[in-house]
């Protein structure tokens, strides 16, 4: 069978997205973004939305999950899992070809691997116990729930580490029922550089943004309302400018100490892409921005 999906996945700053949008252009497709953070509006240089990359010779390519929700409301992987699969189905139904791109492993696993995931409305009760526990006891209990585990993130932040023992709690309590079963047959392609040049990219990129107004960017969400706390758990440049915005940390020390954090970051990124490999989730790699390598093996499985 042909694929029904194409992945392009890759590290922060691997070009992934301009290839990806290139190929909607030629494929007439649609991206859907594997970004746990483009799903929040008014956050744009930070995540690295770069939606000039859209466009394509006057035309835009359409996308999904950029831009739908307020960055005050909450997001969990279950209403990610939820939104992509009506996207899914709903470009196959007009014979549109999907195009699934980003660099959130946990997004993308969720989806090739089908996760199971329970439904977990907020419980309000257990809210307001877990409030009043310290963050060593909130690890503590997730411990309890989950043996191991796989989002970082989720024991970096008080609100994550809450949500992740809510979802964990629904699991754990839920009916089984029949499983969803799904028939999608993807095809997955990896953008990977060399580390030295990864590198370079991550911290050009980095020099371009905070000289498009990523720091302007952050005083404006913070100004709008978002407290600290909040800001801090919109990941590294939210957390670094917020520092440097609050006098915690001087200009040159937020650049070092960001940039030193992103290149972790892509390691670590790289680092969950093989996981996914030893899962079965066979990736093709493509070495840095050769589209016509790209394009050449996405077509092998589209017919």
């Amino acid at each position: 069978m042909p694929a029904d999906l194409i992945v392009i996945l890759g590290a922060t700053a691997s070009g992934k997205t301009k290839l990806a949008v290139r190929l909607a252009g030629e494929l007439k497709g649609e991206i859907i973004s594997a970004d746990s953070r483009q799903v929040y509006k008014g956050m744009n240089i930070g995540t690295g939305k770069d939606l000039d990359d859209y466009v394509i010779n006057g035309c835009r390519i359409p996308y999904h999950l950029i831009d739908v929700i307020e960055a005050e409301e909450e997001f969990s992987l279950f209403a990610f899992q939820e939104k992509f699969y009506d996207i899914y189905y709903s470009l196959m139904q007009k014979k549109v070809m999907p195009i699934f791109v980003g660099g959130t492993g946990l997004y993308l696993e969720s989806v090739l691997l089908h996760y199971q995931l329970p439904t977990a409305p907020f419980d309000h009760d257990l809210r307001k116990e877990l409030q009043t526990k310290s963050m060593e006891e909130l690890k503590g209990i997730l411990e309890v729930w989950k043996k191991k585990l796989h989002n970082k993130t989720d024991s970096e932040d008080k609100e994550r580490l809450i949500r992740a023992i809510e979802i964990e709690k629904a699991r754990k309590i839920q009916v089984p029922g029949k499983e969803k079963k799904f028939n999608m047959k993807a095809a997955v392609f990896g953008i990977r550089w060399d580390r030295a040049e990864l590198r370079k990219r991550i911290t050009a990129r980095l020099e371009q943004r905070l000289r498009q107004g990523m720091i302007e960017e952050v005083k404006a969400l913070q100004q709008s309302g978002l407290a600290w706390a909040k800001l801090d758990s919109f990941g590294l440049e939210y957390r670094y400018i917020a520092r440097y915005l609050q006098r915690k940390i001087s200009h040159e020390e937020m650049f070092t100490q960001l940039n030193t954090r992103i290149h972790q970051f892509a390691k670590r990124q790289e680092t969950w892409f093989r996981r996914m490999e030893k899962k079965g989730i066979v990736i093709h790699w493509i070495d840095g921005d050769n589209y016509s390598l790209l394009k050449e093996n996405v077509v092998k499985y589209l017919s």
